[in-house]
């Protein structure tokens, strides 16, 4: 059964709006780094954007400005917001955890991935 589970992706046109979301156990949301992560067919996964444990937001240049990343620790739920979508945006979306002062790696907690297509 996996850990983090994505879900909220779908298709849109250039210029479109998604909200995923990626929900897990409670201890991911204490003192673990979330993200957000894609795969564009015949391209190796990429970040997105991650939030630290203490609240700090990262994102890769591409979706600075569009994407907004945060967590509801309550309902135990890591956001990605995307606007202003592009087709160079299209792929499968993966959330991860990595206990804070590591990084994300093959030995993460990862889910499934979300598909978000972005058509012209």
């Amino acid at each position: 059964q996996a850990e983090l589970v994505e879900s909220g992706g779908g298709s849109v046109q250039d210029g479109g709006s998604l909200r995923l979301s990626c929900t897990g156990s409670e201890r991911f949301f204490r003192f673990y780094n979330l993200g957000w992560f894609r795969q564009a067919p015949g391209k190796e996964r990429e970040f997105v954007a991650t939030t630290r444990w203490n609240g700090d937001a990262y994102y890769a240049d591409s979706v600075k400005g569009r994407f907004t990343i945060s967590r509801e620790s309550a309902e135990n739920t890591l956001y990605l917001q995307m606007t202003k979508l592009k087709p160079e945006d299209t792929g499968v979306y993966y959330c991860a955890a990595a206990p804070a002062g590591t990084g994300y790696t093959s030995s993460s907690a990862w889910g499934q991935g979300t598909q978000v297509t972005v058509s012209a």
